[in-house]
């Protein structure tokens, strides 16, 4: 199944960070926060304005972004865990390089 975000929403999945044992110490999955990392699987296509055009989005599928701790909702498709959030609960796009 496909979801496609209507408006300035935007459908994430998160990005589990890469787990490090130190010490031998095993954190359980239930005491363990959510990554605040992301990639944008899709984009809906805009907030539409006062005057009926629509403002573009500045996203786009493929994107790593970071986002705040609680914003978005999660959802569940075909056993898969995403969240959907507003554009403008995202705070930075993550690129590689200097």
């Amino acid at each position: 199944m496909k979801a496609r975000p209507l408006h300035d929403r935007v459908l994430l999945k998160r990005i589990e960070e890469k787990e490090a044992v130190k010490g031998g110490i095993i954190i359980p999955d239930t005491a363990k926060e959510k990554p605040m990392e992301g990639e944008v699987i899709s984009v809906g296509p805009g907030k539409m304005m006062e005057d009926g055009h629509r403002s573009p989005m500045d996203l786009k599928a493929g994107n790593r972004v970071l986002f705040g701790k609680y914003a978005g909702t999660e959802i569940k498709i075909d056993d898969e865990e995403f969240v959907i959030m507003r554009e403008e609960e995202i705070l930075a796009v993550l690129t590689k390089g200097k």
